[in-house]
């Protein structure tokens, strides 16, 4: 048995996601291509991120591989530094990983050329060079995450599996849930199983509120364990995915929409998250984490809410010494009756 299915077995997993995001808004990765060349230009942010993950609650380092494929660095005109990022990705990673005794985790994802099963070929060269690189690396598993497509999904774990690796596949739900091939999360996910996926689930795209009762559905599916990483944002059911959410306050966004660089609004504060994580692990999903837009207080929350005391939980909330707020006997009476006023 591997050392994830092992772990799983002994209670859930944590997998913090939302490099991309976080990067960002740290002000080291470029919104819109979203290529993590980050990696190359300043690895020290890379691995800083990994042990503020794991300092938060977080059981695996994942390789920040996610957009390193060779499409995305077509894009750019960067197609030569294709092998160069992700062996520095998984290097970094590793690591990172050898530090803390957390497993590590290869990463691919969605290729944005998949259209169909006349794209098989090309999809499988792409994944089969990542996968590759992460197998040499001596990743634990591989995650192929953010995919949309079933196909594609479908070609990603016979990949990972040709390699003798354990494979964690989630889906990504937009706004019409069923995958671009037409197959619902739930069935999708059955056909992921019998080829062989170890871990399926959902990840991106749908917010906590607007992905659990899709997992619901999944859990009643499937024997193998289920992964559930939402984006931390208020998804409705008129505003089902992340990308679809409109902001009345503000209209006046680049793109036309808050989506990708001005969802701070729409965010779930960390007692959402940890009610999430609740409500996933009743369902029977073991495998929980936050995607695109996570920062380490939504994994401490999560981990909390699991019953883990991480180091980051030395410094949860304690209200009680607060000036104003706190219940503390050596707060000032003055100013817990001036609270109200604050």
């Amino acid at each position: 048995m591997s050392e994830l299915l092992a772990r799983l077995e002994r209670g859930p997993v944590i997998c913090a996601e939302g490099y991309l995001f976080e990067l960002e808004r740290r002000g080291y990765l470029q919104a819109g291509g979203f290529v993590p060349e980050v990696v190359l230009e300043h690895p020290e942010k890379v691995a800083e991120l990994h042990r503020e993950f794991l300092h938060a609650g977080s059981d695996v380092v994942e390789a920040f591989t996610y957009y390193a494929h060779r499409e995305k660095l077509r894009m750019i005109g960067r197609e030569e530094l294709l092998e160069e990022i992700n062996r520095q990705a998984l290097q970094i990673a590793d690591g990172v990983a050898r530090e803390s005794g957390a497993l590590l985790a290869g990463n691919v994802c969605n290729t944005n050329v998949y259209e169909g099963g006349g794209s098989d070929a090309t999809v499988r060269a792409m994944f089969e060079e990542q996968v590759g690189w992460a197998a040499e690396a001596g990743v634990d598993f591989v995650i192929a995450e953010t995919i949309s497509w079933l196909g594609e999904a479908l070609v990603a774990t016979e990949v990972i599996k040709e390699r003798g690796l354990p494979a964690v596949v989630t889906l990504t739900a937009h706004k019409d849930p069923q995958m671009r091939d037409g197959v619902a999360p739930a069935e999708a996910c059955r056909r992921l199983e019998a080829a062989g996926a170890d871990v399926v689930g959902l990840n991106c795209g749908r917010g906590p509120a607007t992905m659990l009762p899709l997992l619901e559905e999944i859990r009643e599916a499937v024997a193998v364990p289920v992964a559930a990483l939402p984006v931390p944002y208020r998804t409705t059911a008129a505003q089902p995915s992340f990308q679809s959410l409109e902001d009345p306050a503000w209209g006046d966004f680049p793109e036309g929409r808050p989506f990708p660089t001005a969802l701070d609004p729409f965010t779930c504060n960390r007692y959402e998250i940890a009610d999430f994580a609740r409500a996933a692990h009743e369902l029977g999903v073991s495998y929980l984490g936050v995607c695109c837009g996570a920062a380490p207080h939504h994994i401490r929350s999560m981990a909390e809410a699991l019953g883990r005391t991480p180091p980051a939980s030395r410094y949860s909330a304690d209200m009680s010494k607060h000036a104003y707020l706190g219940s503390d006997p050596t707060v000032r009476e003055a100013y817990r009756d001036y609270a109200e006023k604050l």
